[in-house]
């Protein structure tokens, strides 16, 4: 197959069913054929036409090619994008067919196919949209009147994914034009919408397919009504406040056990999903202080309360519940509403009805503790879209404690000595309720807080020492780690959380515990234990650190030993915290570790190995690397002359990475190559070794991939710094001028082909073609940005200073 030439259709379909083989030799000559097709012109429309005209029993082809057609418009049709793949070739007329034709297409396609096509009309929205296809809006309009449901929704689910992007961005002239631009073409049909499904969805009461894909449509309905009105409260929605608040009323009452799965305990039923999105509307009002919304409030609140009290425990109502306490939170911290919350009835019922139950670790939260600790590690960490259930509480208890301070504390601290004494009472059946204490801590003591860099003030700064002396330390000093592993977690996020309120001396005392639980069996929990050593060897005081080698040497030997015994146990997942932790740690010693390299080097370079054989984890991956460089930046800086055994030890699985084309690690396998080159003596010579890399690394396929480009600049530039006599011996000068004149062709790369340049003029300033390389800087400055004439006068200044400068300071 000549892959200069475009496919045919039938050509097209065969290489799609080929990128599924599972032969990878297969997959990579049929995805070699797509890169070089999408380089022709009338590519992606003949994708698309496969796509229309593929039946269902080519299902699996029809998705791989509308896969790749939405990463086709995803990766060239912003040609303005500095991450724009400029090898897609899309042409004007292609991108007119393509945006008359593609809702059309979505309209008819199984729904797999059709949300593909919801992201990719998206893709072309953020760039084009709404000044380059104004018929877009109208055309998803008019989809609203279909008789077929799933292509209501599925045009809902595109006008949702354009608006998003009103939120969560800062107000502009550009931003208000195309908001304005979108509701005048929208904000009626939309009521009109709602209002249609509402009456359709009491004709089928007893209809359960029928009620599930309208709920549906009113979920998406209600997120669009977010994002109209996010920024402001639009004169329509205004104007037809009470319309749209009465279908919120009535679906926050809504019963109907078609739709309710008893049996279900993890996924939401569409009532819930409703329920969720209509309660978010109420929080953006209520937190904008809507004065037309004002009169609504009260009603609303009982609504979002009685809601509240009526959710389970159960996974499935997390993110009801969550959106519910939130709406309150939101409330109870404006002054405004302190009426309504005042008495100390409501608020002893806030606390124990609420606060106190959603605090509580459930049996779920055991189970996904001990069967799933990655994702109990992220939800509790990390939270969710709008947060896990026991962080939107403590969010609500320090709402409380803004407006009704005393008998807030009053009330929790009731409640905190029960939670103790039930757990003194029987320690191995209530420590759930010492959790829960513990929890109720945080959310009433901490004053000022941060996700980075944890809390800053705390009211009670006495009372919180002597509540860890007595409740948290016994749990961290506990060596057992089968008993009450949870607690010892919480405890351990205790000390993470309030690292900024104990003394340097207080925290080094405290790493031996917290090293101790390192060795814990359960992942959840010597997860922690890493996330709280990283945490407070990253404190600062005055932007300067905290902690330097000297305090944590003495920890060294026992806090390595047990974070590669996780590392290196693959049975567990790759944890990122874990090898955060080694990076931090490795950083923090510096030049300390340089006694334990060779034991460093070698567990992390035999996780390179396990790893690259298939990178699972990007964020692990990086860790790594950075834990890799840090090593040999620590060793280097004082041994110079421990490159060589650096090498001894990298060489080998960083040239196994390049000939298998780990594209997930290349990048880093450059960047630290060019870091032992750096650190490298001059007039030592390049060895075979890294001359075979020079002359690979001035080929133009290792530039192909725009992933490599500013590692392979940052080597090139070591190359020229340490050994510019071998790079002209090897005829390689040439070579890295044609990389030169690639990179500065391309916007995206236009900083990497001003460094290289640089280099170049500063290392071999006799060989450089000074005519040739000023003309093409000239043209590219006629039709230039702004970083680029930045960026030609800071060579300019560089190069006169090179050339003609150090003369005349002589």
């Amino acid at each position: 197959m000549n892959q200069s030439q475009i496919l045919t259709a039938e050509q097209l379909k065969l290489v799609l069913e080929q990128t599924l083989s599972p032969r990878p030799e297969t997959r990579r000559e049929a995805e070699g054929h797509l890169t070089a097709a999408r380089g022709t012109d009338g590519h992606a429309v003949n994708v698309l036409k496969l796509v229309a005209s593929l039946g269902e029993l080519d299902a699996a082809v029809r998705q791989a090619g509308i896969v790749h057609f939405k990463n086709l418009v995803k990766k060239g049709w912003d040609t303005e994008d500095e991450d724009a793949d400029e090898s897609i070739v899309i042409s004007e007329n292609d991108r007119t067919l393509i945006k008359d034709h593609l809702v059309e297409l979505m309209s008819t396609v199984p729904r797999k196919i059709q949300s593909q096509c919801s992201e990719a009309i998206s893709q072309i929205a953020k760039c084009d949209f709404p000044a380059k296809w104004e018929n877009l809006l109208p055309m998803l309009v008019q989809k609203f009147s279909s008789p077929d449901r799933s292509v209501v929704n599925g045009v809902l689910l595109t006008a949702q994914s354009i608006f998003s992007r009103f939120c969560f961005v800062r107000r502009s002239d550009d931003l208000y034009r195309d908001i304005i631009y979108s509701l005048k073409h929208v904000q009626a049909p939309l009521l009109h919408l709602i209002k249609a499904t509402s009456i359709e969805i009491d004709t089928f009461q007893a209809n359960c397919q029928e009620l599930k894909v309208r709920f549906e449509s009113l979920r998406l309905i209600s997120c669009i009504f977010f994002s109209l009105n996010y920024q402001d409260l639009p004169e329509f929605f205004e104007d037809h406040m009470n319309e749209w608040m009465a279908e919120f009323t009535k679906y926050l009452k809504y019963t109907n056990p078609l739709l309710i799965d008893t049996d279900e305990e993890t996924e939401p039923s569409p009532i819930d999903k409703v329920q969720a999105a209509i309660v978010q509307n109420l929080f953006l009002y209520a937190d904008k202080d809507e004065e037309p919304f004002l009169p609504f409030l009260p009603e609303f609140t009982r609504l979002v309360w009685v809601l509240l009290m009526g959710t389970t425990t159960l996974s499935k109502h997390d993110n009801l519940a969550t959106k519910c306490i939130n709406f309150l939170s939101s409330l109870i911290k404006k002054l405004m509403h302190k009426h309504l919350f005042q008495e100390e009835a409501t608020l002893r019922q806030i606390i124990g009805s609420i606060v106190i139950p959603n605090l509580t670790l459930r049996e779920v939260d055991q189970e996904l503790f001990e069967d799933d600790p990655t994702e109990f590690i992220a939800i509790d960490i990390e939270g969710n879209e709008s947060g896990s259930r026991r962080n939107c509480s403590q969010q609500l208890l320090r709402a409380m404690c803004n407006q009704f301070d005393q008998a807030t504390c009053t009330i929790c601290f009731e409640h905190i000595i029960r939670m103790l004494e039930e757990f003194q009472n029987n320690p191995d059946q209530n420590w759930t309720a010492k959790d829960a204490a513990i929890n109720v801590m945080i959310g009433i003591i901490s004053k000022f807080e941060t996700t980075t860099k944890g809390v800053s003030q705390v009211k009670d700064l006495p009372r919180l020492l002597d509540f860890f002396s007595k409740h948290i330390l016994p749990e961290l000093r506990d060596n057992n780690h089968i008993v009450r592993p949870m607690l010892k977690s919480t405890s351990i996020k205790f000390v993470c959380f309030f690292r900024n309120q104990f003394s340097k001396e207080q925290l080094i005392e405290l790493i031996p515990f917290l090293i101790l639980h390192l060795s814990s069996p359960f992942v959840a929990v010597h997860t922690y234990a890493a996330v709280a050593i990283e945490k407070i060897f990253s404190m600062k005081i005055e932007k300067k650190p905290k902690f330097l080698s000297t305090d944590i040497r003495p920890f060294l030997e026992a806090l390595f030993t047990p974070l590669f015994e996780i590392i290196k146990n693959q049975k567990l997942n790759e944890n990122e915290y874990v090898m955060k932790c080694v990076m931090r740690s490795l950083s923090v010693a510096d030049e300390d570790i340089i006694p334990a390299t060779q034991a460093v080097i070698e567990q992390l370079t035999m996780t390179l190995g396990w790893v690259a054989k298939n990178p699972r984890n990007p964020h692990f991956n990086h860790y790594l690397f950075e834990s890799l460089a840090s090593l040999v930046q620590s060793v280097c800086r004082k041994q110079p002359e421990a490159v060589s055994s650096f090498e001894t030890f990298l060489f080998p699985p960083f040239q196994l990475i390049l000939q298998q084309d780990v594209s997930e690690f290349t990048p880093y396998v450059f960047q630290v190559f060019a870091q032992l080159l750096e650190f490298r003596q001059k007039g030592t010579g390049l060895g075979d070794a890294y001359s075979s890399l020079l002359i690979a690394c001035v080929t133009p396929a290792a530039w192909e991939r725009k992933g490599n480009i500013p590692a392979l600049t940052r080597l090139l530039r070591a190359y020229l710094q340490q050994a510019p006599v071998e790079v002209l011996k090897l005829d390689c000068f040439m070579k890295i001028m044609g990389v030169w004149q690639k990179l500065i062709s391309s916007k995206s790369n236009e900083r990497s082909a001003f460094e290289l340049l640089t280099s170049i003029i500063c290392s071999i300033p006799e060989n450089v073609p000074h005519r040739e390389i000023f003309r093409i800087i000239l043209t590219r400055l006629g039709k230039s940005t702004d970083r680029f004439k930045r960026l030609t006068s800071t060579f300019f200044c560089c190069f006169y200073w090179q050339i003609w400068g150090t003369n005349v300071f002589r």
